[in-house]
């Protein structure tokens, strides 16, 4: 498949950003029943060489829960909602200390941030969110998530921070994630269990993964392989490299970010899992949509998954199974006819209304739900792929020419207008059909002119 990294090695400059989750089992000593500060000061050192080598570091901390549990000397986790919110109160504080102490005497001031899953899906808060953490970074101050477990009205278990952490990748426009962990990364089976268990060094498809994991973490976390998939997911298709490893890998991760040449193929790193990101990342609102929280699944039978991976609205006629409960414009995930998510997207249908058309033609939605709704059940518009498509060179032109500066020459906004509108047609190539011909080739030639020179 095609990759960001596929042609020639990268050479990481300064200027990056850089996520760092840490988990639960790597901040607490269960044999010691203690919080484990040695690993906590190896990770405010590993920020610390990363902000001096010009990187914007944010870090998503788990172990709320757990730390504050080692406060009161529990054994065991509660299993009710009010006394694990209870714990996440008395343990962020704890952990806000440790991390706030050990910055300080390496220079730098750090901020709470807490943000919960609900947050992100409100398009506003998730704005507000973004330029809270530009504003951080340019007082050059290190922002540590965490989700705020005090508050949350779910489970803790569905907001787990390895999702939490590939959201926020996505919210500041990550470039590297590395989720530490008491695993080495991601193996062909449970390595504790299985002999036969073999590392993956370097996943680039994320539906041809084979691999059997499970889904408990540690006695005292929420996470588990399943999670660090998920985050995977969310990573890669916003365009940012993840790492899985072990907590003790923290002293390599300056020197892959800011020294080492990254090959595709290779991958150039000798620790953890490396999960290569999708050539064409989801920017702005498909990006923000990504990073919502599922409400449920839309599986879907093979032609209307061929039609996804089109980037075409998904059609109730489509539709073969719906999981989950959800309401109008949450967001969902699609699957295919295998039972892998291909995409994810804002519904224009509660999940019982759905059900009621799935198999339907939109013609036929009147009759089944008593009024005339939205012909898709999913618009294109708010649509985001998240499975590995092979690229064409309508899709390259597309970014390439979003990302390009118009030379002055050009002028001012004619010559723009003129650029959304090529992108538009070589994202959506059936919208050709619905232009004359000559029309449509005299605004590509154009265009190609002004944004390649040629």
């Amino acid at each position: 498949m095609d990759r960001s990294e596929s042609s020639a090695a990268i050479k990481f400059k300064e200027g990056q950003t850089v996520v760092i989750k840490v988990g639960t089992s790597s901040l607490l000593m269960n044999d010691l029943n203690a919080i484990n500060l040695p690993a906590i000061a190896n990770l405010c050192e590993t920020v610390a060489r990363l902000a001096q080598g010009g990187c914007r570091v944010v870090m998503v901390t788990s172990g709320a829960v757990g730390v504050g549990g080692q406060v009161l000397g529990l054994k065991t986790r509660p299993t009710d909602l009010p006394k694990k919110q209870a714990l996440a109160a008395i343990g962020q504080q704890a952990l806000m200390r440790y991390y706030n102490d050990f910055l300080s005497a390496l220079g730098l001031s750090c901020a709470q941030v807490l943000l919960t899953l609900d947050n992100l899906a409100n398009r506003s808060q998730y704005l507000n969110a973004r330029n809270t953490f530009q504003a951080l970074f340019e007082y050059g101050t290190i922002p540590i998530v965490n989700e705020n477990d005090t508050v949350a009205v779910q489970e803790l278990r569905i907001g787990d921070n390895d999702t939490l952490s590939a959201q926020v990748a996505s919210l500041v426009g990550a470039d590297w994630l590395f989720l530490l962990t008491d695993v080495a990364g991601l193996y062909t089976a449970n390595p504790q269990s299985d002999p036969e268990a073999k590392l993956i060094p370097v996943v680039d498809d994320l539906a041809q993964l084979n691999v059997n994991v499970g889904d408990a973490g540690s006695s005292w976390g929420t996470g588990g392989m399943h999670t660090k998939l998920t985050a995977a997911r969310i990573a890669v298709a916003a365009g940012c490299r993840m790492v899985i490893c072990l907590t003790e890998c923290l002293v390599h991760i300056p020197t892959v970010v800011l020294d080492t040449p990254v090959d595709a193929e290779t991958a150039g790193l000798s620790f953890g899992t490396l999960f290569l990101p999708l050539e064409n990342p989801l920017r702005g609102r498909k990006r923000w949509i990504l990073g919502m929280p599922s409400r449920g699944q839309i599986h879907l039978d093979e032609g209307a998954s061929r039609a996804i991976l089109k980037r075409k609205s998904l059609f109730p006629a489509g539709v073969r199974l719906v999981q989950g409960s959800f309401h109008a414009q949450d967001r969902v995930s699609i699957v295919d006819s295998d039972g892998t998510e291909m995409a994810c997207g804002l519904t224009n249908y509660s999940s019982e209304e759905v059900m009621k058309i799935q198999g339907k033609t939109s013609a036929e939605i009147k009759e089944y739900l008593g009024y005339f709704g939205n012909d898709e059940v999913v618009h294109r518009d708010n649509l985001c792929i998240t499975m590995v498509v092979p690229g064409s060179e309508g899709t390259k032109s597309m970014f390439y020419a979003k990302q390009q500066t118009l030379p002055e020459s050009c002028g001012g906004i004619e010559h723009r207008r003129m650029e959304k509108a090529k992108c538009e047609l070589v994202y959506h190539p059936d919208s050709f059909k619905e232009l004359h011909l000559e029309i449509a080739e005299f605004m590509h030639a154009l265009t190609e002119q002004w944004i390649y020179g040629v």
